[in-house]
């Protein structure tokens, strides 16, 4: 299969399209044929290792995760022994950051638990696009925040993924349940 490799920190021109070994899944993980998969400000920070503390969690002086990516949308391929809801054929879409990332490939591995079945009225770019900018939206206002119905907030420069969320109406498709 073919990801984009990331074997050291720096602008994208250290990304490079390769060939690899197609995963297999665990036993409490999917394959999911990646079908889109969307790029956050957090890949940024995972390529640049900006800031430097990030390093801490991702490798000193090289990347732990050679293929990066956190959101990702796609069907599932096969499945685990223990896997317990998803089968394949399923479309499903979900945030990797916790498990290891690797969206920026043909498949990926995932553990179930990481994972929600994507509305059929919803398409996979549309999916990919949800995690990450969608969560950090919703935890932004109602959790840190402390926004409540009826009480209003300005936002301030919404040009990106976290505040489109935050100015929309309704914080996601009324198919998505957060």
């Amino acid at each position: 299969m073919k990801a984009m490799i990331c074997t050291q920190y720096g602008p994208p021109d250290v990304l490079r399209l390769e060939e690899v070994d197609k995963p297999t899944p665990k036993k409490n993980e999917v394959l999911i044929k990646v079908r889109a998969a969307s790029v956050n400000a957090g890949d940024w920070h995972l390529l640049r290792a900006n800031p430097f503390i990030v390093r801490l969690g991702i490798g000193l002086m090289k990347p732990k995760y050679k293929i990066l990516g956190m959101d990702v949308a796609g069907t599932v391929e096969s499945v685990g022994s223990e896997v317990k809801e998803l089968k394949p054929g399923d479309e499903v879409f979900g945030d990797l950051s916790r498990c290891g990332f690797g969206a920026f490939a043909e498949y990926v591995c995932v553990p179930e638990s990481e994972l929600a079945l994507k509305p059929i009225s919803v398409s996979f770019a549309k999916a990919a696009a949800i995690p990450t900018a969608g969560v950090t939206a919703l935890q932004a206002l109602r959790d840190k925040g402390k926004i409540r119905t009826g009480q209003k907030v300005l936002i301030n420069g919404a040009s990106g993924g976290v505040g489109t969320f935050a100015v929309q109406s309704k914080w996601v498709p009324s198919d998505f349940c957060l």
